[in-house]
């Protein structure tokens, strides 16, 4: 009967270790999948190139035609898109392994612009701004929404949007115009409009901007700086594309030039040039144009931007203005597709120059940034409208060293 007991007793203590291995290695095996899953979302792609320090790593999901960004305080990630008309949202997009992507809304035209505001996320969408209440709570397809306004221009060239709350709690909100270059009847086209978001009104603060698809307050003087697209079909290097401002607490709408007058090559003496067609029309001499405050190389096509304002990156990037270059379509060869910085040197001048490269490789796009986006730790994120990508820049001092 001992001999008995002992060998069950044996039997039973090697079937638990088994069973302790087995769980142990399937444990283990989880443990290496999940850590797998993390370390692929934070490899960095290495055609793309950083200043030193830097790191861009593309995060752990697919977001198609992502376009402009929002993030919400508890994580969530809110992605515009254009043509596919949807919307999306990411919970804990920045610190999940394998986040969800969920379709917010899947038929709306061009949703590409949106913001969000105490919890709740406006959307553009060409004619109309709707507005999602407690977004957090509302997380799944196609919620409940209100129509903040369905009167703006329902052209769809150039109608795509880019919109963002300022300081005074109203929503700006640029209208393109509806064309390469034409004059309009409706004096919304070509301007930067301030919208009332609980009546929906408008009044124009800036005209003559053919096309704004990005625009940043700029955090000490309060200057709204807007990027603009010049115009098409003058050849490959003019018009150049724009940086312009709108200084803080302007009572009047002042003219940027568009259609009347362009920029001349940014690589040219300062200057404007005016246009073949409306150059010498007779509501050209109505106007004072302000001169553009950047100008950049024709068709890059600088679109989403923002100041940094954290503490992340090294002194020279406090409040330095990060701009997505999209890239061109219609020139010989390609320019553009990157992530541009502007900052300000020792001697007071501004230096606008290349800060992350490598989407261009030759004459091939593998992806085109679009929105870049500052987190709430003091990161940069970047949309990328091809690749159906968000990355992630981050800075780190140990790398910077080496």
């Amino acid at each position: 009967m001992k001999k008995t007991t002992l060998k069950q007793n044996y039997t039973s203590r090697l079937n638990l270790s088994r069973r302790i291995a087995r769980s142990t290695l399937t444990a283990m095996a989880s443990v290496l999948l999940a850590l797998a899953g993390i370390v692929a979302s934070v490899q960095a792609d290495p055609r793309l190139t950083t200043p030193p320090g830097f790191s861009i790593t593309k995060l752990p999901f697919s977001v198609p035609k992502a376009r402009q960004l929002a993030l919400t305080k508890n994580g969530t990630l809110i992605v515009g898109t254009r043509k596919s008309g949807n919307v999306y949202a990411v919970p804990n997009a920045l610190t999940a392994a394998n986040p969800k992507v969920i379709t917010l809304f899947d038929n709306l035209n061009e949703p590409s612009g949106l913001t969000i505001k105490d919890g709740d996320l406006y959307i553009a969408a060409v004619s109309k701004v709707l507005r999602v209440n407690e977004i957090e709570s509302k997380l799944k397809t196609n919620p409940e929404f209100d129509v903040v306004t369905d009167t703006l221009p329902t052209k769809a060239h150039h109608g795509w949007k880019y919109i963002k709350f300022g300081e005074d709690g109203m929503l700006y909100v640029p209208v393109g115009a509806p064309c390469n270059v034409c004059l309009s009847k409706d004096k919304r086209f070509a301007t930067m409009l301030r919208m009332d978001p609980t009546t929906g009104a408008t009044e124009i603060i800036a005209e003559g901007l053919r096309n704004v698809v990005g625009f940043a307050w700029h955090p000490q003087s309060k200057d709204l700086w807007v990027s603009n697209n010049g115009r098409d079909i003058l050849g490959d290097d003019i018009p150049a594309d724009e940086l312009n401002v709108i200084p803080a607490n302007n009572t009047k709408a002042l003219h940027f030039g568009y259609p009347f007058v362009h920029s001349n090559n940014a690589s040219l003496a300062p200057g404007i040039i005016k246009d073949p067609k409306f150059g010498d029309h007779e509501e050209a001499s109505r106007h004072d144009f302000l001169p553009a405050a950047v100008r950049i190389q024709a068709h890059s096509a600088p679109i989403g931007m923002t100041f940094y304002t954290g503490n992340k990156f090294p002194s020279q990037y406090k409040n330095a203005l990060f701009v997505a270059e999209r890239g061109s379509w219609n020139r010989s060869s390609k320019v553009g597709y990157q992530l541009t910085v502007m900052t300000t040197n020792a001697e007071g001048e501004t230096v606008y120059e290349p800060f992350i490269h490598g989407w261009l490789i030759g004459e091939e796009a593998w992806g085109r940034p679009n929105d870049v986006l500052q987190t709430e730790e003091g990161h940069l994120l970047i949309s990328d409208d091809t690749a159906g990508a968000v990355y992630l820049v981050r800075y780190n001092p140990t790398l910077a060293a080496q």
